[in-house]
């Protein structure tokens, strides 16, 4: 099984950190954000990794490299400048991506989600890993009816935690190369009964502002 890490965002609200530093290689507890997955990853028994990048790019490949020192086998796939949003890249990437199901997982969040879990679920089109919702996001993005994901109701609702499994025919119909969220597909999902779920309780942050990097930084350097 492949995993996808998704490091292509410009990191709008991480400015000013972000615009010498592509926001996967801000660092947390002593290593680059993206070091943490690729780490946990490795652990997991995962070899291939495939990691798009758009925004100061060249230097996520610079100190990455083909992944070795992590026992790694990494490929990349290059977006163009704005990157091409969730959907469209992970559609640009599935050459490198095989034609089994992936793991995706957000370059810029922090979560100790077990990994190897993911080869649980390869059966599956699409499953999202979602989490209680954060004070920034109290609103929420769906809801859980057993393992069945439905939109968001009432007060049950949760975070998508940026991590997910998904077969490669869910991303059929979205065109290589071509700018699209990952919002629509999953919406899609749900209408057809598709899109299967599950509540993580464990630790998760994103860290979407330099707020939060530094609480999280001082979080692991005291652990």
């Amino acid at each position: 099984m492949k995993a996808f890490i998704l490091a292509a965002g410009r990191g709008e609200r991480m400015r000013p950190l972000t615009d010498h530093t592509p926001k996967p290689l801000l660092s947390a507890g002593g290593k680059p954000l993206i070091v943490w997955h690729l780490e946990r990853l490795a652990a997991a028994g995962f070899r291939d990794i495939v990691i798009n990048h758009a925004h100061l790019g060249e230097q996520i490949v610079a100190s990455l490299g083909d992944g070795a020192q992590w026992g790694l086998a990494i490929q990349y796939s290059a977006e163009p400048p704005g990157a091409l949003e969730t959907a469209g890249g992970i559609a640009t990437a599935l050459p490198l991506l095989g034609e089994e199901a992936f793991l995706v997982v957000n370059g810029d969040v922090y979560c100790d989600w077990d990994f190897k879990r993911a080869r649980q679920l390869k059966g599956k089109t699409a499953h999202l890993v979602m989490v209680t919702n954060p004070a920034h996001h109290q609103g929420g993005d769906f809801s859980l009816d057993g393992e069945r994901v439905v939109a968001a109701h009432g007060e049950q609702t949760l975070t998508y935690a940026g991590i997910g499994v998904f077969s490669p025919s869910f991303f059929a119909e979205v065109p290589p190369h071509s700018i699209m969220k990952l919002r629509p597909l999953l919406d899609a999902a749900i209408a057809a009964g598709t899109l299967s779920g599950e509540r993580f309780a464990g630790r998760w942050v994103d860290v979407g502002t330099p707020q939060r990097l530094a609480e999280l930084d001082q979080e692991l350097r005291n652990a």
